[in-house]
């Protein structure tokens, strides 16, 4: 990437520096993540940073488009996933980007996925700010490609979550939080803007007013969901029981609306059109497969990490799905191991990660996520035992 910040990187790195690193985290919230974390972050150069923004732009033109909720009214089809209270846009935009090489060898992004769900927003700013301190990151280099300072950034997060409720009223609503993989990025939360982490097994329920018991068991109103549970995992526990219900009429404000987790997310991809979007399909509208159909991946609509991408899928296979109407077929985006490590290359993805305030037009990207893999894929069951993999962050050049 950015070739003489790598080089001098490499050449200092010591693994005493990353154990110090990874103590850091940890020490932050009497807390270790579950998650491996990568022992270098990424440098993105000039070209790949203004590819991204402009990729961005791009997609965020459909997510814009005024009948957007019409367009996308069809990814919302069970009645108990139809939540009350949507607003008019989503309030938290991601963008996950493959990154591969164009026909000059540059490197350019290629669209994964889509999602308009909170990701870790709190996390990535602590873990941008141990890698600065623990490994002597150039002050020039900035994780904001906005201009945004740190300062303001966790003002922005503030705003949009908190607004002017008082934090004990908004909560952070999970289930069982604590034994969630992402569980600090809501102990960060707890510490940066006071909120309430809960499960929602402990969300109460009078008529339509919301509360829960603080510490000292007083009964404490809920204004305001900073909503973190993803209908799938909550679909596969029938043992959390909870008076509320996400189809309940009640009187709350969402800070990222439980219907936008559909409207934007894979079947949002292919309604999406740009160089930096890889050709996608709905696979019940294919009238003929791909002649190519190796160099696509199917991923079903309704699911969540990764769970159920199939690789080298035939037609046969295609003709066996029943319900042809919950899955896409994506072509494939082949990453190129392009982040230099003391062995061999590392693939990289880059996550954009945007907020949308009321009374703007569109999300802005404030922060970013990076996940470095050596396996076939992204995620951890395909870099068991591999070093200079894991959770990352990328650092542009200010």
């Amino acid at each position: 990437m950015i070739n003489d910040i790598r080089k001098w990187y490499n050449q200092h790195f010591t693994t005493e520096k990353y154990e110090a690193f990874l103590d850091h985290i940890a020490a932050a919230y009497d807390y270790r993540p579950t998650f491996r974390i990568a022992e270098t972050p990424v440098f993105i150069p000039d070209q790949l940073r203004d590819r991204l923004i402009e990729a961005c732009d791009e997609i965020n033109q459909t997510i814009c488009k005024p009948d957007f909720k019409e367009i996308t009214k069809g990814a919302i089809k069970h009645p108990m996933l139809q939540v009350p209270g949507e607003d008019y846009h989503t309030r938290f935009l991601q963008m996950d980007f493959g990154i591969c090489r164009d026909e000059n060898g540059d490197p350019i992004p290629q669209l994964i996925e889509v999602q308009g769900f909170p990701s870790l927003y709190f996390f990535q700013d602590l873990l941008s700010e141990a890698y600065k301190k623990h490994f002597d990151i150039p002050e020039r280099l900035t994780v904001h490609v906005n201009g945004i300072h740190r300062e303001e950034y966790r003002e922005m997060l503030r705003e949009i979550i908190i607004g002017d409720s008082d934090p004990k009223n908004v909560v952070l609503l999970e289930i069982e939080p604590e034994k969630q993989n992402t569980y600090i990025d809501f102990l960060a939360a707890n510490k940066y803007i006071g909120i309430k982490v809960l499960c929602i097994s402990k969300l109460k329920k009078r008529g339509k007013k919301l509360y829960y018991f603080d510490e000292q068991g007083e009964e404490v109103a809920v204004h305001k969901i900073y909503n973190r549970v993803i209908f799938d995992e909550l679909d596969k526990r029938p043992d959390i029981k909870s008076e509320f219900h996400f189809e309940d009429e009640v009187d709350v404000e969402w800070v990222g609306h439980p219907n936008w987790f559909f409207r934007i997310s894979k079947y949002t991809m292919p309604l999406l059109k740009s160089r930096y979007v890889p050709e996608c399909f709905y696979l019940d509208q294919l009238k003929e497969y791909p002649k190519d159909l190796e160099n696509y991946v199917l991923k079903p609509l309704y699911s969540f990490a990764g769970a159920g991408v199939k690789l080298n899928i035939t037609a046969e296979e295609l003709d066996a799905i029943e319900e042809k109407e919950n899955y896409i077929l994506q072509k494939r985006v082949n990453y190129i191991p392009i982040v230099e490590s003391p062995n061999e290359p590392v693939k990289c993805e880059i996550r954009m990660l945007m907020l949308w305030k009321r009374g703007e037009t569109k999300a802005t990207i404030v922060n970013n996520l990076v996940r470095l893999s050596k396996g076939e894929m992204i995620g951890v069951k395909y870099n068991k035992n591999k070093d200079w993999v894991g959770a990352s962050v990328g650092f542009f050049e200010s």
